[in-house]
Formats: C-alpha cells, sequence, structure tokens
C-alpha cells in the first residue's frame, strides 16, 4: 500500500520482520508440542527458543537465499538454522509450507482485525457524540435528492451509529472466522504429526486448529473476512457521500472542517472542498474491489494449489491498511465536523410548507374525502409553490374543496414542526439505549 494512506501500526503488521517473527514462533511451538510428545529432544526446543527468540532476522540474507531456491518458507528455515546451530534439524517435523503460512496469514488477519476494530469503537464514540449533540436539530429529510419531511440531524448521525455497530458485529464474526490454525502436514492427513501439536499451536497463538484443513486452510473463511471488510468499506463511503451533499454550495447544511493555511484549489482562492469524503469514497471502491478475488481464492485444485497466494499477498496487507486508515480518517471528520443548524432550517423553508403535504393528505382523508381525492387537492396546490413560488399554507387556505373538508385551524395545525420529531427519542433509545446527553 502506498504510504499517503497508510498508518505505522497496520503498515508493521504487514512487514517481513512481524511476518519471519510470527512463522518463528509458530515453528518453535511446534517444537514445544513436539518435545513434550518425545519426538524431539526438549533441549533441542529450548535451544531453538533461546536463539531464535533473541535473534533479528536478516530480511537480505533470506532474500538471498530465496532467490538461489526460489522457496521462501525453506530460504527462512535455512537462515534460522544458520543462527539456531544444529537443533535446527528439529524445526519443521512433518509440516508443510502451508502450514506456516497460512497460519501467518490468519494471525496477521486476527492483528489487523483488533486495530480495525478499535477504528470502528472511535468511530462510534464520536458519532454518538455528536449524535446527541444534534438530537434535536431539526434538517430536511431527503428521498432521491429531494425535499421530502422533516428530521433531526442527530437522527441522521444516530441511523450511521446503528450501522457501524453492525459493522463491528460482522468484524467480530469475521475475526472469529479466520482465527484458525493448521498444522497438519501435506495433504492435511496429519501422517507426519500428531494433531496435538496443531492443537498446542492453536492455544499458544490465540487460535482454534482447523477441522479440515487439506493442507491449506480453506479460503471460504477469507472470502468471508475480505467480504466484510468491503462491507464496511460501503457504510464508510454511505457516511461519506452523505457529507458530501451536505457540504454542497446550494445546500451547506453540514461542512468538512476546513483548517487554517488549506487550500481549496489551486485556481480559485475561495473553495472549501469536501475533499477527505472524496477521499474516503474512492478508498471504499479499493477495499471493496479486494472481496472478489479473495471469493474467486475460494475454488482451489484438489488438496490444494497456490493460485491464492499471489491475491493474498497483495489484498492482505491493502485492504486492511486502506481501511484503517478510511476509518482513522473518518474519525476525524464526525469529530470536527462543522453542521449549520440556520442553513438547514433556512433550506427547510425553502419551498414555503411543501414538506407538510403528507399530514394535509391525511387530514382530508380523516375528515371523508376519498385518498384519490384528497391527493389531487393537495398536489395541485404544490405544484403552484413549485412553479409558481407561491406558500403552500396559503394555497390552501384559498381552496374552496379544502375549505369545505378542513377548517382553518385544523389545516394551520398540519404546519406543526414539531409534529415530526416527536419519537426521536424512541429512535435513540432504539440506538443508543438512552434518550439523555452522551
Amino acid at each position: 500500500m502506498i504510504p499517503r494512506y497508510s498508518r505505522p501500526e497496520m503498515v508493521a503488521i504487514w512487514s517481513p520482520e512481524t511476518k519471519f517473527r510470527i512463522w518463528f514462533e509458530i515453528e518453535a511451538h511446534a517444537c514445544d508440542a513436539l518435545a513434550e510428545l518425545g519426538v524431539i529432544p526438549k533441549e533441542a526446543a529450548k535451544t531453538i527458543w533461546e536463539k531464535g527468540g533473541a535473534a533479528t532476522f536478516d530480511i537480505d540474507r533470506i532474500d538471498e537465499i530465496e532467490r538461489e531456491t526460489k522457496h521462501d518458507v525453506i530460504a527462512f528455515l535455512t537462515h534460522l538454522a544458520e543462527i539456531v546451530g544444529p537443533d535446527a534439524r528439529f524445526v519443521h517435523q512433518g509440516m508443510t509450507s502451508s502450514d506456516v503460512l497460512d497460519t501467518c496469514f490468519n494471525v496477521q488477519l486476527m492483528r489487523a482485525s483488533d486495530i480495525l476494530l478499535g477504528d470502528l469503537d472511535r468511530l462510534l464514540v464520536a458519532l454518538k457524540k455528536r449524535a446527541f449533540e444534534h438530537k434535536d436539530t431539526v434538517t430536511i429529510g431527503r428521498s432521491h435528492g429531494i425535499h421530502a419531511e422533516p428530521t433531526t440531524f442527530g437522527v441522521k448521525l444516530a441511523q450511521a451509529y446503528a450501522e457501524f455497530e453492525r459493522c463491528r458485529s460482522r468484524l467480530v464474526a469475521a475475526r472469529a472466522e479466520i482465527a484458525t490454525c493448521a498444522i497438519s502436514g501435506a495433504v492435511g492427513t496429519f501422517a507426519n504429526i500428531d494433531p496435538r501439536v496443531e492443537e498446542h499451536v492453536a492455544k499458544a497463538l490465540g487460535m482454534q486448529a482447523e477441522p479440515v484443513s487439506t493442507q491449506v486452510i480453506p479460503r471460504d473463511r477469507h472470502a468471508m473476512y475480505f467480504a466484510t471488510l468491503g462491507v464496511i468499506a460501503s457504510s464508510v463511503e454511505r457516511l461519506s457521500v452523505e457529507i458530501r451533499h451536505l457540504q454542497r454550495t446550494e445546500v451547506l447544511e453540514a461542512e468538512e472542517y476546513f483548517s487554517p493555511g488549506q487550500k481549496g484549489s489551486s485556481a480559485m482562492p475561495h473553495k472549501r472542498n469536501p475533499v477527505l469524503t472524496e477521499n474516503m469514497t474512492g478508498l471504499a471502491r479499493m477495499v471493496r474491489a479486494f472481496a472478489l478475488p479473495a471469493m474467486e481464492n475460494v475454488a482451489l485444485w484438489h488438496e490444494r494449489d497456490i493460485s491464492h497466494s499471489s491475491v493474498e499477498r497483495m489484498i492482505g496487507p491493502d485492504a486492511t491498511i486502506t481501511l484503517d486508515f478510511a476509518l482513522a480518517r473518518m474519525v476525524g471528520v464526525i469529530e470536527k465536523l462543522l453542521v449549520y443548524p440556520d442553513n438547514m432550517l433556512k433550506n427547510m423553508n425553502k419551498f414555503r410548507g411543501l414538506i407538510h403535504s403528507q399530514r394535509v393528505l391525511l387530514a382530508l382523508t380523516q375528515a371523508g374525502v376519498s385518498r384519490e381525492d384528497s391527493y389531487r387537492l393537495v398536489q395541485r396546490n404544490a405544484m403552484k409553490v413549485w412553479e409558481h413560488g407561491a406558500d403552500f399554507l396559503e394555497e390552501l387556505l384559498a381552496d374552496a374543496d379544502v375549505r369545505a373538508a378542513l377548517p382553518e385551524a385544523t389545516i394551520r395545525e398540519k404546519f406543526d414542526l414539531g409534529y415530526h420529531t416527536k419519537h426521536v427519542d424512541t429512535i435513540f433509545k432504539r440506538v443508543f439505549g438512552s434518550t439523555g446527553s452522551n
């Protein structure tokens, strides 16, 4: 992943140093189990931990060996033997490369998940705080981009909170899905290694033993994992698009924070663009794109092939690093988001009462007018507002057919803004379990 969209903690998970350290730990834990079973000397297992655990693996040396062997795991084991000495002959007993590679990959995905879960937790905190801040900030709800009926900006943020809470639950499940370990040897039959070794390594790494590994851990697990990342990215995009629309000049109900010294355009000094949310929209596209090759990795030949390997070397780091960056950026956007309640009211009143049309429609039906006639009466007055800039309330009061069914006081009462927000507390209680302040 390019540095521009990377954060150090997530990048470190995918570094060669981290990868080789995990490889060593897998091998060393397996040696512990083999020693307990009497397959290798206990002193050898101890030596492997002492010398390998204290070592700093030479990445250049491993790369040099791999250029000759054309095999990354053998290159690592050869370098480890240079460090450990004669007892290194007991390393990798009965194991195959996939035991190391697949278990390591899943450890890395677990660690990446923990960072992403932390990102989501911080985003949830930010959304909750801003939702309660604007629980009663009335704004217009839109369908098809067109004014519909009033809501509150807090409800908008509560919806985002509920969505990202679901995202968090999905990621917890996806993490559990890939938290499996395979130390089963060639074609996964345990012919040359005792299943108890796998159980020991799994426990040591905080994983579960893969029930049937067929030499590789089944990739349906990974397909689900990367699909989950894609769904989370889509939620990031949904919230980003909402903010982008609200920042448009003709709307300007909310806006990304514009810092001192920031420039919006090389040509137009007046510009304040939603660059952060536009960026997150693009990053979301990339994270989603990684889900498809992960699904295509499911169909491997027989007990194993390596068609998945090149894919995962790319999508593992890129998907997790990109999503981590996007989530962290979203936290900052929500925390600093500028909200303009006055503009919300101004926009809501732009079409002079049209947003109350449904209440008038319902009142007419309750007064005995057919739904078809009620709709026709309300719509013909509404169109005057659209086409001529008329005042909706005044047009209704001047319509003899409407007045024949509804008295003036009833019509005026249907324009009460508070009617539309009377259940906001109920929504907040459902989302947050509380209607009080954050």
